[in-house]
Order: C-alpha cells, then sequence, then structure tokens
C-alpha cells in the first residue's frame, strides 16, 4: 500500500473510532457534551509526562472537562518555561484549581536520558534539571546497585523537585497569601501495575513549604 494511503487509513481508522466513543458518551449521558460546551471547572491540574503509556484521565478515570492537564518530557515544572508557567498560573488565577499533581512515572525514558552520557540535541537542555537533582543526591543515587532500581528513585526525587518548584511559584504563593486553598502533590505512577505512589511530599500552605526543605 502507498505511504500516503497507509496515512489516510489510518486517519480515517481513528475517526471512526472518535465517533463511535462520542456516540457511547451521548448514549450514557445524552447531556455529557453540552455541558462541556458551558464552562471548564476542574478541581486538578496534572502536571505530567509526555510518555503515551501515561494517560492522565484515565489514570484517574476522569471525564473529560475533570482534569487541567499539562504534559512534557519527564514532567518538568521549570520556572524559566512560559509554556509551562502559563497553564500554571491559569488554573491557579482563573480555573481556581484545588490541587496540583506533579506525576512521574517510574521507567521514564527521559529521566534515563537525562545520565546516560549520550547526545540528543536540545532534549539535552531540557533535561538538564535531572542531571541537577542526579549530582544532588549522587551519593545516595551511586549506592543503588541495580541500574532500574536507581533510575525509579531518580524518577521520584526529580518529582520531589518539580512540587518544590511548583510550590516555590509566585502563583501558587500568591494564592495562599489571599486564602485560597490550593496544595501541590508529588505522584509517580507504576506502569506495571497501573497505580500511583504518593511521595507524601504534600505541599498545602508555605509552613509546608519550608519543612519541604
Amino acid at each position: 500500500m502507498p505511504v500516503n494511503a497507509m496515512g489516510v487509513a489510518m486517519l480515517e481508522h481513528l475517526k471512526a473510532n472518535n465517533r463511535a466513543w462520542a456516540e457511547r458518551k451521548v448514549a450514557a449521558d445524552a447531556g455529557f457534551f453540552k455541558r462541556l460546551e458551558g464552562q471548564q471547572a476542574p478541581q486538578y491540574l496534572w502536571i505530567g509526562c509526555s510518555d503515551s503509556r501515561v494517560p492522565a484521565n484515565e489514570i484517574v478515570d476522569l471525564d473529560p472537562g475533570e482534569l487541567f492537564v499539562h504534559r512534557n518530557v519527564a514532567n518538568l515544572a521549570p520556572p524559566q518555561d512560559a509554556n509551562y508557567l502559563s497553564v500554571l498560573q491559569f488554573a491557579v488565577d482563573v480555573i481556581k484549581v484545588k490541587h496540583v499533581m506533579v506525576v512521574g512515572h517510574y521507567g521514564c525514558g527521559g529521566v534515563a536520558a537525562a545520565i546516560d552520557g549520550k547526545r540528543r540535541g536540545l532534549v539535552d537542555h531540557w533535561l538538564h534539571p535531572i542531571r541537577e537533582v542526579y549530582h544532588e543526591h549522587r551519593h545516595e543515587l551511586q549506592a543503588i546497585a541495580e541500574d532500574g532500581k536507581m533510575h525509579n528513585r531518580l524518577c521520584e526525587l526529580n518529582v520531589i523537585r518539580q512540587v518544590k518548584n511548583v510550590a516555590s511559584d509566585v502563583f501558587i504563593q500568591e494564592a495562599w497569601a489571599r486564602g485560597q486553598a490550593v496544595s501541590v502533590h508529588g505522584w509517580v505512577y507504576s506502569l506495571g501495575t497501573g497505580l500511583v505512589n504518593d511521595l507524601d511530599v504534600t505541599v498545602t500552605n508555605m509552613d509546608d513549604f519550608e519543612k519541604l526543605g
């Protein structure tokens, strides 16, 4: 089959999937899409990895409209990234989410790529914060003999660092100052079990943030 024909066939398949999905939604709830048209009012912002195996809504079993989502390679929350900051500000100031979840996943290719010494181009610059986390915790990490376990621990440490980044941002701290309830959480998702691991680094106010260190 010619390449163009293959591409068209694949897109037609996706469009057919879309129509079937929409029909199922309407069959289960006739007013579902009409409600979505009105407004979005999710209580949660998910900052996760772009990995195709980590679908945010499915993991926590929420419908469209119930989860505001920002995804990038290795679930980073860098204070200099305008894309992430725009999402965070909109979520906190406009939508007024109550929870921000930074969600990494075990076996993250971005985390592994950050420290394997190979050159990949622009993404090396993007992943530099993970190398900083590795350097900061190198004694703990180098004491872990098995590479897989070491990488998974680095995934956890990366999430903890990103929780600190989110909680230190002016949008979060101004929300706390005006009495707005918003918490920042750190989770890691397991591809092997489908379960999330809460790292118990939740930050709900300035006192929590200062204790996080």
